[in-house]
């Protein structure tokens, strides 16, 4: 098996070990899932000693509306949020979640838009912290004072239109689940369907069974079946809300191919306006 990528994903043992350390990470505590409890209450039941709690809603988006679920946040929100919970420029960041990493990938994908670079991901989030036999707190940490200002713009966003032209001209992942793809289900946005001619490539077959992200050459092989090849320009990725889509990027990037771009609106932007067409079944359409 391959061995973890070190500099993107970290291990529980090896969080434990670095927040044992002179100068520890800011451990940012980003729980969330669609329709589930609210993150801030998991975290009052039980949290990495001396991690901070960052909501989804509130920190890493700006409002729902015509733009989509999940916008890209306020950058002045957004490092307000950082700086609370110890963020420097310079200082290691780690993000997680329950487990899966969907809203860890995104915290991880908004530090870099935002410039910073050096970010890493627990691998197999609070369930692999807990198994692993790891401490929790119950106790929020002071707020702290940290200096990081974002400076947005570092990684590749696309809007609709060059979304849209991307599906023709390039390779557009769609990261949902098949059956949101081929348009069986809509649990939330306004149409059913995708993007004319996205490819579906469902995050969760970018993990293991046990939550963690599957090896980085099992993860080539996967893109590669897919389309992606290593270098590939005309790449970008949408899910629901650009969420998991980040998730997708963060697999893309373990997989050593950078470069993709995330559609922020993705389908609860697109589905919200009656004029942009929608595929439905297995085909790119």
């Amino acid at each position: 098996m391959t061995s973890m990528d070190t500099a993107t994903l970290i291990s529980p043992g090896q969080l434990a070990t670095a927040l044992a350390g002179p100068r520890p990470p800011a451990v940012l505590d980003v729980r969330w899932q669609l329709g589930g409890p609210p993150g801030a209450e998991e975290y009052a039941k039980g949290h990495i000693p001396g991690a901070h709690y960052i909501d989804m809603n509130a920190d890493l988006a700006a409002a729902a509306g015509p733009a989509g679920r999940h916008p890209l946040p306020d950058p002045e929100v957004l490092g307000a949020a950082l700086r609370r919970a110890g963020v420097d420029a310079d200082r290691e960041v780690v993000v997680h979640d329950a487990g899966g990493a969907a809203a860890a990938a995104r915290a991880w994908w908004l530090l870099g838009w935002a410039g910073h670079r050096r970010v890493r991901v627990l691998d197999g989030g609070l369930a692999a912290w807990t198994a692993a036999g790891l401490p929790l707190e119950q106790r929020a940490p002071a707020a702290e004072q940290g200096g990081f200002v974002p400076a947005p713009g570092a990684l590749p966003t696309l809007d609709a239109d060059q979304a849209a032209a991307l599906a023709r001209t390039g390779l557009l992942l769609d990261a949902r689940a098949g059956e949101r793809y081929r348009g069986e289900v809509e649990p939330i946005d306004p149409r059913a369907g995708h993007i004319p001619g996205a490819v579906s490539a469902p995050t969760m077959d970018n993990l293991r069974p046990d939550g963690r992200f599957r090896p980085a050459a099992e993860l080539a092989e996967r893109f590669a079946a897919l389309g992606v090849k290593p270098g590939a320009e005309q790449l970008g990725v949408y899910c629901g809300s650009g969420v998991t889509a980040a998730h997708e990027l963060l697999a893309l990037h373990l997989a050593g191919i950078d470069g993709g771009a995330l559609y922020p609106g993705s389908w609860s932007e697109w589905s919200g306006q009656p004029d942009r067409p929608a595929a439905t079944g297995p085909d790119r359409g």
